[in-house]
This record gives structure tokens, C-alpha cells and sequence, in this order.
């Protein structure tokens, strides 16, 4: 059986995690999808502090779902447990599998994580500064999403037909309508600023925080949920973990400081236990947008040759080459 996490925002059912289950389910694995502790779903109905972004307390919250999946098929026939994750959720993965050395719930037989952040607290500062981005052709009077508008309608018109799919962006970066890398960037940025907003969101709902939706607002299945909505949007990742992460990671620990957090939430705190593990490995990219200065260096200086580093890729852009699907799977296969 093997698990497998998604990554920042998430559910068990997106496009990544669908894709991983397809390959591994016709390997002959069983496998389970879990959402990331990041999702409002899994912070809603997992999640003990609904306050993701502190792993080793994200790493709690999956394990106790992981028994309770296992708990309800009792009568499965499981020989082996691994473990997978991408992105956030391969960071994740990590800690699952150093908490499991102690719980021994599982004994994972092989751990591998898929372009995973290095330094949590670098990878959302990347993401962050995407959406600032200078693109040419947005101004006071004119808003990226107007100018995102304003090609589709174009690219469309030129098609003569809508068709939303997933080949959608690799044909529209074809076209004349081609998002330039700036614009591009700012797209990207926008999509995590969204994931950001979730989370600041719902941790604040749930906790009833304030700072987002006063503590005694009535939210019902008819609130309008607008100006709470562009109040969530204004709060980037680096604004969620300042407002909400470290003051609940401060009252539950004796940690004070930032650099302390950034250390304890990264691969970095696991530094000893992943060189000394052989069963767990990484797949990156060395272009990924998510790594900065010296994160390569640390995995090649931490994993050895149970680091595979393709040149190019992006962030997870090429999970389903054939190249790197054969290569998962004959890293679980041992």
C-alpha cells in the first residue's frame, strides 16, 4: 500500500495526486490520496489546530488519518507500506515517515519524495515575489486578470470554439495569445496567492482569529463571503505565517524566534535522519522556482546518489514523462 500526499492546498483529488494513483493502482499497489494539511477540507475535518504550515504537527494530523484508513479495511491484505509525496507534500512525507520510526505504525519499506522544499520559508518567499512582477500593459487602469481576459477571449475567438482541459495552457502558449514569462510569472504567483488566501481564510474561520472575519460574524451556507474574500487576498504566505502560524507554533512550544520556526519546518530539521535513511529518496528539478541558494547543494550533500536531478522541469512539470514515471517506479520495485 502505498500513501500519497498533495501538495500546498490541495485535495487527495487533484490532478498530480490522480495521475500518481493511475501509475502506482496499475503497478498493483493499493493506494490511498490524502489531501494536504494545507486543503480547507483536511483542516476542517483532520486537523487538531487548523493551523497547517508547522510539519511536525502537520506530520501528526496525517499520521492519525493514515491509521484511521488502515483502521477502516481491516481485512486488506497488506504485505508493505510506502509512502510519496509532491511539493508541501513531500515535505510532508518526510516527517511522516520520522515521526513513523518511533509510532512503528507502518514501517514504511521505501520513502520518496517528489520536489520537495528545501527551506520551507524560501520556497513561499519565491512564490510570494512572483506577484510582483512588473508586466507590461497593466497599469492603474488596467488589472492582470482584465489582461488575462482579454487574451482568452482573443485565443478562443481564433479557435472558434471554448474547450477548458489541461492541454489548454500548452496549445494557448502556442498561439499568438502566448503569456510573455513575466506575465507568465504573475500567473503563477496569483494561483499561490489564491492557495494563500484558502488558508489564511479558513485557519481564521475556524479559530475564530479575527483577523480576517470578526470572531462573532455569523458565517452561514448564504453569507456572502466577498469582502471577506479580497480581505484574505491581501494576506500572502509570509503575512498567514506571521499573523497565525507563529503565534500558535509560540504558544504551544518554547520557540521564539523566526529562524528557529524556518529551521524546525524545513528538510534542514531533519538533517541527520534523511542521510542516515536509506530507504527514503528525492526527485528534483534543478530549475525548480521553489528552490534557492544552496538547497541543491544540501540535497546532493544529504541524499548522495539517492538524489535524482533532472536539469529541467520546473516545479513538478515533469512527473509524467515516461522517463521519471519508469523511475518511481523502480525505485519502489528496490
Amino acid at each position: 500500500m502505498i500513501f500519497l500526499i498533495a501538495g500546498t492546498g490541495a485535495p487527495y483529488s487533484s490532478s498530480i495526486n490522480e495521475y500518481l494513483k493511475k501509475l502506482f493502482y496499475q503497478a498493483g499497489y493499493h493506494v490511498v490520496q490524502l489531501s494536504s494539511p494545507t486543503s480547507y477540507d483536511f483542516m476542517s475535518a483532520a486537523s487538531r489546530f487548523a493551523t497547517p504550515g508547522v510539519s511536525r504537527e502537520d506530520a501528526e494530523d496525517l499520521y492519525r488519518v493514515m491509521q484511521a484508513v488502515r483502521a477502516q479495511h481491516p481485512r486488506l491484505p497488506v504485505s508493505e507500506y510506502y509512502l510519496s509525496g509532491y511539493s508541501l507534500g513531500a515535505l510532508d512525507a518526510a516527517f511522516v515517515s520520522h515521526l513513523d520510526e518511533t509510532r512503528r505504525s507502518f514501517n514504511f519499506k521505501r520513502v520518496l519524495l517528489l520536489n520537495p522544499p528545501v527551506n520551507l520559508y524560501t520556497s513561499i518567499s519565491n512564490l510570494d515575489k512572483l506577484v510582483q512582477t512588473r508586466v507590461k500593459g497593466i497599469d492603474r487602469g488596467t488589472t492582470f486578470y482584465e489582461l488575462m481576459l482579454e487574451k482568452l477571449t482573443r485565443y478562443f475567438q481564433d479557435k472558434g470554439y471554448i474547450d477548458l482541459n489541461e492541454a489548454l495552457l500548452y496549445d494557448f502558449q502556442k498561439s499568438r495569445q502566448h503569456l510573455s514569462n513575466e506575465q507568465m510569472a504573475m500567473l503563477i504567483g496569483t494561483s499561490f496567492r489564491f492557495s494563500a488566501a484558502d488558508i489564511a481564510f479558513t485557519s481564521d474561520l475556524i479559530n475564530r482569529r479575527g483577523l480576517i472575519i470578526p470572531p462573532k460574524y455569523p458565517i452561514t451556507e448564504g453569507s456572502s463571503l466577498t469582502p471577506f474574500f479580497k480581505r484574505a487576498l491581501q494576506c500572502d504566505f509570509d503575512c498567514y505565517l506571521t499573523e497565525q502560524v507563529i503565534p500558535m507554533w509560540r504558544a504551544r512550544t518554547d520557540g521564539n524566534s523566526l529562524l528557529q520556526l524556518i529551521d524546525q519546518v524545513s528538510l534542514y530539521g531533519l538533517e541527520d535522519y534523511l542521510h542516515n535513511s536509506p530507504k527514503i529518496a528525492v526527485m528534483h528539478n534543478a530549475d525548480d522556482l521553489i528552490l534557492g541558494p544552496g538547497d541543491i547543494g544540501f540535497l546532493r550533500r544529504v541524499f548522495g546518489d539517492r538524489l535524482t536531478l533532472y536539469p529541467h522541469g520546473g516545479h513538478c512539470g515533469n512527473l509524467n514523462y515516461r522517463v521519471n514515471s519508469d523511475a518511481m517506479l523502480e525505485f519502489f520495485r528496490g
